[in-house]
């Protein structure tokens, strides 16, 4: 049986990020099940962008063109992936409506904000717990998340919603396409200072540290750190062939929920080094494909002994089919209760 299901999202393309990917090919897979959806995005309004951020673009007076497009589609499900202001419109227009609708949390909002703006921890988790209260269900991708908002107050039902990888696109290639001294320790994200980069750049170690991505950090950070190969934003086939030619993935990121990148590494053969905090401690379960240290320095050592194709098979377990039929299951009946 076919659903409509509306999918309401603040995280869409140009930003390139766990979200918009997780989130992109779930519709697409839902899609090819047979089901119609309506996606509804920031390109679809007036922006402007996000202070500190320009990349993030912020939707301007939206409510009433986002009523209409679910008064036209009618809508069967109802998802509300972020807490931005297009996630504001659709809750306010479901509760105006009396329609069950349900949520994710994808991201630690209130830990960014205190990072970028110094806004206390405690305020954001308020704000947070006040816009998924209505929910019917909230969708996280780990237990440690869950086992967080659960600590934190959070009284709705948490459910799961993990994510996947392309294999058919990620996978081990050739190591000559980089010719640098190796071994070659890498990055691949936003470079913003969310992601900690500077415990990663820092260090002393041997061979050449790379980071691919760009981001509000990424001026400052090629000053400070001179010897780095800052090689900027990739995609595609340029994207897999560096990720490939690695011989370690850093991911010093203290503030992730989910880490998807890390799965693209593992099903490209590469070992994962990172600190053990939400995020990588779900992830990385077996210490065949990763290495988890409060010292960063002995990760990235051990890891470098880490075999690839342990790395690439442990990847496999996870796929888009699996990540979408979770989220299938997780939705509710828009009319549902009322």
């Amino acid at each position: 049986m076919s659903f409509k299901i509306a999918f309401i999202t603040d995280a869409w393309h140009p930003q390139i990020n766990g979200v918009v990917t997780t989130i992109q090919n779930t519709c697409t897979t839902l899609e090819r099940s047979g089901h119609q959806i309506k996606l509804i995005t920031p390109d679809q309004f007036k922006t402007i962008p996000c202070p500190s951020y320009p990349s993030i673009r912020l939707s301007l007076a939206c409510y009433g063109k986002l009523s209409r497009q679910l008064d036209e589609f009618k809508p069967q499900r109802i998802h509300i992936a972020t807490e931005g202001p297009l996630g504001l419109a659709a809750r306010r227009y479901c509760l105006k409506h009396n329609l069950a609708f349900t949520t994710s949390f994808h991201t630690l909002f209130a830990e960014y904000v205190n990072l970028r703006f110094k806004i206390p921890v405690s305020w954001g988790y308020g704000f947070l717990r006040w816009f998924h209260a209505p929910a019917k269900k909230v969708m996280v991708a780990t237990q440690s998340v869950e086992a967080d908002l659960h600590a934190r107050g959070f009284k709705n039902s948490l459910v799961r919603w993990s994510r996947g990888v392309n294999p058919d696109f990620y996978y081990p290639r050739d190591k000559a396409f980089l010719s640098m001294p190796r071994p070659i320790s890498m990055f691949v994200g936003r470079v913003a200072i969310e992601k900690n980069l500077d415990a990663f750049l820092s260090l002393d170690i041997p061979g050449t540290k790379i980071v691919v991505g760009d981001g509000p950090q990424l001026k400052e950070l090629k000053a400070k750190f001179p010897e780095t190969v800052f090689v900027g934003f990739l995609s595609g086939e340029p994207l897999a062939q560096h990720l490939a030619a690695a011989d370690v993935f850093v991911f010093p990121s203290l503030t992730d929920t989910f880490g998807i990148v890390l799965l693209d590494a593992l099903a490209s053969g590469i070992p994962v080094a990172a600190y053990p905090v939400t995020g990588p401690v779900d992830v990385i379960t077996s210490d065949k494909v990763g290495k988890l240290d409060s010292n960063l320095k002995k990760a990235i050592a051990d890891a470098l002994q880490l075999d690839a194709q342990d790395c690439r098979n442990y990847a496999l377990n996870y796929s888009w089919v699996n990540c979408t039929e979770q989220f299938f299951n997780n939705l509710v009946p828009a009319f549902e209760e009322i």
